[in-house]
């Protein structure tokens, strides 16, 4: 590894370590310069500011939780919607696969969760939100084309899109170890996508409404 490189992943640890105790608005880069053995220049001959280091040590993770949403999202589109059936555990590869991106940096990903306040970042869950239920709202047009029975109820949809990225995250807080995740979100994704399947096209007509 050149010396150039070495620096540049030295800036990293130290952010990271940096971003996760103080969060990016309080994190200084005279800390994390001087904890790499380097000066504050090294950040803007590297990174260009502060705004560009918190980047470089979140936006790798975040891209392969993308990655693998972006996916599955394209294998779910060419379903046959006519025919189709929930089977329990038939979803087990997208959640381990996105287990396997949210912890293959875990100290990432709580940054970004928790300690991106007054960064681009802020807000990430909003952003995966939007995400989902943009593909959600296309996959939920593909079931009415070939059941004309199905009307997507959009509030449940942008609901269920909110309960999912929920899900995600409670287990990122509350469980650590990357194997026993995999063994927690098996159960939970096929609640997820069974709740989908009866959810999103929910008519809310057929429930009587109590008049104040």
């Amino acid at each position: 590894m050149s010396d150039q490189n070495d620096n540049r992943e030295k800036l990293l640890k130290c952010a990271k370590s940096e971003f996760l105790e103080k969060g990016y608005t309080k994190a200084s880069l005279r800390k994390i310069t001087a904890e790499a053995g380097l000066t504050t220049g090294a950040v803007y001959f590297f990174f260009k500011d502060k705004e560009g280091l918190f980047s470089a040590v979140v936006e790798k993770p975040l891209e392969r939780i993308f990655t693998v949403l972006d996916r599955h999202n394209k294998e779910e589109a060419e379903s046959d919607f006519a025919s189709y059936q929930h089977v329990i555990g038939d979803h087990d590869d997208v959640a381990l696969d996105l287990i396997n991106a949210m912890y293959e940096d875990y100290d990432a990903i709580m940054i970004l969760l928790h300690h991106a306040a007054g960064s681009a970042y802020e807000n990430i869950t909003d952003r995966f939100v939007a995400m989902l239920e943009r593909d959600y709202t296309e996959l939920a047009k593909k079931f009415e084309q070939a059941d004309s029975s199905k009307h997507t109820n959009s509030y449940m949809l942008h609901w269920l899109c909110h309960v999912q990225i929920d899900a995600f995250v409670h287990l990122l807080e509350h469980e650590p170890d990357k194997e026993k995740a995999k063994q927690h979100i098996r159960p939970v994704m096929d609640w997820l996508v069974t709740s989908w399947m009866d959810l999103a096209f929910t008519d809310e007509s057929a429930f009587p409404h109590e008049v104040c």
